[in-house]
């Protein structure tokens, strides 16, 4: 019983995520969809993955070597992770004028990576309340 109501469960999560992905596409204006391929040209194999698995990857902070996860969004979207890839605290990284998700996603990438502390410097943190 309780093997077949997994099943369920995982049948009927793995719908959920396709459905929103094909209305989330669907609904994307022309400048999203050239930002989200410009991301995707961006990550790496395992972050493309991740992407397009979860709408989120993880980047190493090049200083501290801190990991962070990017999700999908232009505000409020950062969350340093724990050893577990729980997360422990949130950032809140956005450019000075308005974009895209696909290209604020970059940008926060491009910061985390090549000049972290830089970056978490203009930052706000916020605590993080998914999981």
């Amino acid at each position: 019983m309780l093997e077949t109501t997994f099943q369920f469960l995982t049948a009927t999560s793995r719908r959920w995520r396709v459905l929103r992905s094909f209305f989330r596409e669907l609904f994307r204006s022309e400048s999203e969809k050239r930002a989200i391929k410009l991301l995707c040209e961006w990550l790496s194999p395992e972050q493309l993955a991740q992407f397009e698995k979860h709408e989120s990857f993880e980047v190493t902070g090049c200083q501290s070597g801190k990991r962070y996860r990017i999700r999908y969004g232009t505000a409020a979207n950062i969350y340093e992770l724990d050893q577990y890839g729980h997360p422990k605290s949130g950032w809140c990284l956005v450019p000075n004028e308005p974009l895209v998700p696909g290209d604020v996603m970059l940008a926060q990438k491009i910061a985390l990576e090549t000049d972290e502390l830089s970056a978490l410097a203009v930052a706000k943190s916020f605590r993080p309340v998914w999981h």
